[in-house]
């Protein structure tokens, strides 16, 4: 076939018949779709049609200097870690805008294996305090055990606005809940992970360090964006200050809590809630000051209306179903196969005798006539058969559930939403679909709080080898990112902080996070430094398979997130 006649996307049959079917508004849709697939596509269609299968692997909460800070480059090439890192990013200053002499840290799991002698007193505070850690990035190998974990690290979309400083990158400790340990990072070369792509034989990589969180704030909401480049908006949401009121309250530095260096000057008023502040408070709530996102926009971690969902959450605090567009519906129209594999997601959902599924009790299988308590439950002590979902399931982790179109007894719900045991067989055997979103389950996430670093880049590292095990390995492209910075800091700012250019709004994105690119089809291992975001991916997606965008514009004239950004397109074809 002619060059130029394979730079244009064909319509799937099937993708065309379901548009007839349902009218000539839903056949215009598809057609609009597709030129608009066909004006990205010709930017370069025969760069990307080596790719058959693109396979997303979404990790959990570390930004890049925290993770990736010290990962060591090909040669003849560089990557902005740590090293780069200036004094000006990394002396963190306090409330009153002086640096701290010292790192006050308020995690026992450096104290481990006995308490740390202090060497530093500081009187930047109106209360000094003394530490073994000066005020700099620390390794925190060096006090924690391979194992270990630290505490959850505060993550908030109010918070990281103003850690992040308008771009100086020098608030992280005063507007965390553990204070210095927001400056901790792990060795990159200790990682499991690392040790496989440094390994003879191991597939090529390339190594983002310029990719950042789509919107402020933590994991529900870059899940949001990861799948629609969008922030969901609550219908109906109270605002009468009542107990389901779940607007935050923010005082005027944009803060909404106290910690142990950051003190309101609202004092107990700023409330820390699932949803932006109210454009128009409840009387007795504080105005919310001008600058400051409000609506009615669900921007930290709530609960999905349609099951699985945390068990005893009422239904005010449960989001109605969303009806907005998202990437795998999208895929569906342009008749392309994908799933989200969801760690324990037979479990949670209920799904009995699918693969994943284990049973109520060893000795006598829970049944409908004599439900069973979950083995797995013992976080979700109301979970009774069959949705038994483990105790470390973390049910905003999966995006799709949000949305009415895989509400339960969907057809759509029951093709594309699977269980991660799934992924590995189909990987293995050669049955991966044009598009995977992989999602392990906690103990293997990597989050702080309740997994560690090292089970976790275990855990990587065996799904990059069932990838590279299987036939289709040659046409995968693997992205390995994480949703957010899970609180940790990074010295680089976001488009849109400290006049860094690129796209950006009043969500995000946020700070910088690991992420890399794996695949055979590489030529060689490198590193990229185009300015990327979360929505980059539903781009690369969008542009390989002729897709619209999916994303919302949120000011007069601007594109949404996903048709503004650079796709990955630049990085695959630099080490094709």
């Amino acid at each position: 076939m002619p060059t130029s006649l394979r730079r244009f996307p064909v319509m799937p049959q099937a993708a065309v018949v379901r548009a007839a079917r349902r009218g000539p508004a839903a056949a215009a849709a598809l057609l609009a779709a597709a030129l608009c697939g066909a004006a990205q596509t010709a930017r370069g269609a025969d760069d990307m049609q080596w790719v058959r299968h693109i396979v997303v692997i979404y990790m959990e909460n570390h930004s890049f200097d925290n993770l990736y800070g010290t990962w060591e480059a090909a040669p003849g090439e560089r990557i902005d870690g740590l090293a780069a890192a200036g004094a000006a990013q990394t002396r963190q200053i306090g409330q009153n805008g002086r640096p701290y002499d010292c790192l006050l840290q308020v995690e026992p799991q450096l104290a481990s294996p006995q308490q740390l002698a202090a060497t530093c007193q500081d009187h930047s505070t109106a209360t000094a305090f003394s530490s073994a850690f000066a005020n700099a990035p620390f390794e925190l190998g060096k006090y924690i055990t391979a194992e270990g974990r630290t505490r959850d690290l505060v993550h908030g979309f109010y918070q990281v606005q103003y850690q992040m400083n308008g771009g100086a990158m020098n608030r992280f400790v005063t507007g965390s809940n553990a204070a210095g340990l927001a400056m901790g990072y792990y060795d990159t070369r200790a990682l499991p992970v690392y040790a496989y792509l440094r390994s003879p034989g191991a597939p090529h990589h390339v190594v983002l360090d310029a990719m950042f969180q789509a919107a402020f704030g933590g994991s529900f909401l870059n899940h949001q964006w990861l799948v629609s480049a969008r922030t969901p908006v609550f219908a109906g949401a109270a605002n009468d200050g009542g107990p389901y009121d779940l607007h935050s309250v923010a005082d005027a530095n944009g803060m909404v809590a106290n910690y142990p260096l950051y003190r309101s000057p609202l004092g107990d008023k700023v409330i820390d809630a699932p949803l932006s502040a109210s454009c128009a408070p409840a009387p007795g709530r504080p105005p919310t000051p001008a600058g400051v996102l409000c609506g009615d926009y669900a921007i930290n971690t709530l609960q999905p209306w349609h099951p699985p969902y945390a068990p005893g959450t009422p239904d005010a605090k449960r989001l109605p179903p969303l009806d907005t567009p998202e990437i795998g519906s999208a895929l569906t129209r342009a008749g392309m196969d994908w799933a989200w594999y969801g760690g324990g997601w037979s479990n949670a959902s209920g799904a009995v005798g699918a693969p994943g599924w284990t049973n109520g009790t060893a000795a006598a299988p829970a049944t409908a006539a004599n439900p069973a308590p979950c083995p797995h439950a013992d976080a979700n002590p109301a979970a009774r058969w069959p949705q038994c979902p483990d105790k470390l399931f973390q049910f905003h982790h999966q995006p799709f559930v949000f949305y009415t179109a895989y509400a339960p007894g969907s057809p759509a719900r029951a093709a594309h939403l699977r269980d991660e045991v799934e992924f590995f067989e189909a990987a293995r055997s050669g049955r991966l679909k044009a598009v995977s979103f992989v999602k392990p389950i906690g103990a293997n996430n990597e989050h702080p709080g309740y997994a560690s670093v090292a089970a976790g880049s275990r855990h990587l590292r065996s799904l990059l080898e069932a990838i590279d095990a299987g036939p289709a390995r040659a046409h995968t492209l693997v992205i390995v990112t994480y949703d957010e910075f899970g609180g940790a800091w990074d010295h680089v700012p976001p488009p849109g902080q400290g006049g860094r250019a690129g796209p950006h709004d009043r969500h995000g994105p946020g700070p910088r996070i690991p992420a890399l690119l794996v695949s055979r089809g590489f030529a060689r291992s490198g590193v990229d430094h185009g300015t990327y975001d979360t929505t980059s991916i539903l781009a690369t997606i969008a542009r390989r398979y002729g897709l619209a965008p999916v994303g919302a514009a949120y000011a007069a004239g601007q594109p949404p997130r996903d048709a503004a950004v650079a796709d990955l397109w630049r990085a695959l074809t630099k080490f094709r």
